[in-house]
């Protein structure tokens, strides 16, 4: 069992766009083990692949209402809902620190699996929250880069006192 240790903001690692998965190797398949390791650790919601410093598009999550645990590779946002939601949201990579984000009451995304095979992954409320979250970490986007002027502007000041 390997549950990778998380990178924090200020890793470049986090702000680099993440390259394609091309093909499956055994690495791809290791990836894709630690991701699910990583998630399920401590009822993590999302993990996305840079996370853990492998600059690759896949990310992993747990849901916890469900105990669903389940990945995806090379996803791309196909639909986002007009409608929106307001909640407060958090991140790993932001350990600690839980700001309000605006983001899409519905998110579907499509990737690929293991075998290859395309794979849907959608829903609303915290599902839809994850997707657009993982998948902007995989484009080198933190959660705090979407938060409204002043709530980012408090955000920052806190990231710099705690880490």
């Amino acid at each position: 069992m390997t549950i990778r240790p998380i990178r924090v903001v200020g890793d470049p690692v986090l702000r680099t766009p993440c390259d394609p998965v091309r093909t499956i190797t055994d690495g791809t398949r290791s990836l894709v083990r630690d991701l699910l390791e990583t998630v399920d650790d401590d009822a993590r919601a999302g993990l996305a692949a840079n996370q853990i410093g492998v600059s690759l598009r896949a990310f992993s999550w747990h849901l916890v209402e469900t105990d669903e645990v389940g990945y995806i590779l090379n996803p791309v946002i196909v639909e986002l809902s007009e409608e929106l939601q307001h909640d407060d949201e958090g991140c790993l990579s932001v350990p600690g620190l839980f700001f309000p984000r605006t983001r899409s009451a519905y998110a579907r995304c499509v990737g690929t699996d293991l075998e290859g095979e395309e794979v849907e992954f959608a829903g609303e409320g915290i599902i839809a929250r994850l997707i657009q979250h993982e998948v902007g970490h995989l484009d080198g986007e933190l959660y705090i880069d979407g938060l409204e002027r002043s709530v980012k502007k408090r955000a920052l000041r806190q990231i710099r006192e705690t880490l």
